[in-house]
């Protein structure tokens, strides 16, 4: 199961993604996607063993995912502070994965009918998809 996090703008929910699903998650390839720089060296610092940073890493990667798992911005072109590009948002909405978007009301994208959560409900609640994904295709 080939599992895909990409994260922008300082990587703190793709790390915080990275710690839970390594945690949890047994059995998985887990590739970590920075759209910048920074991001991509905090998903790294939090364990990630595949990074790559940018535009093509995050193409290529969407093609080989099963899960996709990120901010909701990640599908939005010129969200995170104009670091998602269109082809980025592109990759990841025509991949033929999974993906797990995570609703953070920030960067002028507000998501109608999802309650304020904070950052550790959030993730618990992705990393608890990616684990129901993961078993669900283990027991097939």
């Amino acid at each position: 199961m080939n599992i895909v996090i990409i994260d922008g703008q300082g990587g703190q929910l793709g790390a915080q993604l990275v710690k839970e699903i390594t945690a949890k998650c047994q059995g998985v390839e887990l590739t970590t996607i920075g759209t910048n720089a920074v991001a991509t060296a905090t998903m790294l610092k939090a364990g990630a063993k595949n990074a790559a940073t940018g535009e093509n890493p995050v193409v290529v990667a969407c093609r080989k995912a099963d899960i996709i798992v990120g901010p909701i911005g990640i599908v939005i072109a010129d969200s995170l502070l104009g670091e998602v590009t269109e082809k980025m948002a592109i990759a990841v909405a025509r991949a033929e994965a999974v993906r797990i978007l995570i609703p953070l009301n920030k960067c002028e994208n507000l998501v109608a009918g999802v309650a304020e959560m904070n950052i550790g409900t959030l993730i618990s609640d992705a990393v608890e998809k990616v684990n129901n994904i993961i078993t669900n295709k283990q027991s097939s």
